[in-house]
């Protein structure tokens, strides 16, 4: 078989996977999930906050000794910023 084929293959099982849509959730349940999704949200950007502030604290103390060694974890922290701020989108983007 030659590649086209293949892809051709690709296609016709990609087609036949049913789509089940953006779904809904049970009656009730909604809106206590968005809290409790609101509520992960706040601590994780509280989270970011204070590993920003820890990580600069500890990059303070290293500069007075001579040392660089955590400007790589501050760059972790901002990593983990940007995703934790676009958490919504990638995950939309992904379903």
């Amino acid at each position: 078989m030659t590649l086209i084929d293949h892809l051709d293959q690709l296609q016709t099982l990609a087609a036949a996977v049913p789509d089940p849509g953006s779904g809904e959730s049970p009656p009730g349940v909604g809106d206590k999930v968005l809290t409790i999704l609101k509520w992960i949200a706040n601590l994780a950007v509280a989270a970011c906050v204070g590993g920003v502030l820890v990580t600069a604290g500890k990059m303070a103390l290293a500069h007075r000794r001579g040392d660089d060694t955590n400007v790589s974890a501050l760059g972790w922290v901002f990593a983990a910023c940007i995703l934790i701020g676009s958490a919504s989108a990638v995950v939309s983007a992904l379903i």
